[in-house]
């Protein structure tokens, strides 16, 4: 597979013009010195598939948000939606993430929930399948306005070839770690009125700590194993070990 960047939005647009439509799939023929006019996929990527509000009605609340890694990358955000709304409920908005210069999906999405029930159902298991069309894929679980003239990205893949990241596998999710809240314990009394560094993903606590309060609060018995997540590049967060002082 290949990834083309064009300097005009209507070299895209022709690009989809020359392709021949079948089952729903563009198609173009190339041909090399060796194999003579070989039909490949072409997988353009509309901006306006980057986001999808599902309730309107609903607020988004952060707190109420999941991160989906490894999502298949012609997945668009409506059919997030519907596919984590199936499993839980409550999906009030879906995004795939897209990369800033490129504004192709990277791989990762947000699913935002309207109750507490169907969030932590979902950060409970961890680990999701994802069934929808020829995508299989098993995720773990933890916009993209319109702009003309700017460079768009296509994906180029040869017919008959599904990479690794439209096979099999599992998309990851976790919560939507926010690097701007103040400890729940103690509203940033305890630590200058800095913003929380940590937050507590296990279900009995669901909460952002500072350093002290992370400290006194997961000494307790039965805490003691909890890992702390934090914020990371790309909106992704990740586990860090936590050494007691």
């Amino acid at each position: 597979y290949a990834f083309l960047l064009f300097q005009d939005e209507s070299s895209v647009q022709a690009l989809i013009d020359a392709c021949i439509q079948e089952d729903g799939k563009l198609y173009l023929c190339v041909s090399s010195p060796t194999i003579k006019d070989k039909p490949v996929q072409i997988r353009p990527w509309n901006l306006n598939d980057s986001d999808f509000v599902m309730d309107g009605s609903q607020p988004l609340d952060p707190r109420k948000t999941i991160f989906v890694g490894g999502v298949p990358r012609p997945l668009r955000a409506v059919e997030l939606a519907m596919i984590m709304d199936r499993l839980y409920g409550g999906v009030c908005y879906a995004g795939i993430d897209t990369d800033p210069e490129l504004k192709y999906p990277k791989g990762a999405g947000r699913v935002a929930f309207s109750n507490q029930q169907s969030y932590i159902a979902a950060i409970s298991a961890r680990f999701v399948q994802l069934q929808h069309g020829e995508i299989d894929k098993r995720v773990s679980l933890s916009a993209a306005p319109y702009k003309p003239h700017e460079c768009v990205c296509v994906c180029l893949v040869t017919s008959g070839f599904l990479p690794s990241f439209w096979g099999l596998g599992q998309v990851e999710v976790k919560p939507y770690v926010l690097d701007d809240q103040l400890c729940d314990e103690c509203q940033g009394t305890r630590c200058g009125g800095k913003f929380a560094p940590f937050f507590c993903a296990n279900v009995t606590c669901l909460q952002y700590y500072c350093e002290y309060c992370w400290a006194a609060i997961h000494s307790r018995a039965g805490r003691e194993f909890h890992k702390p997540l934090v914020k990371e590049g790309g909106d992704r967060p990740r586990h860090i070990s936590f050494r007691w002082n």
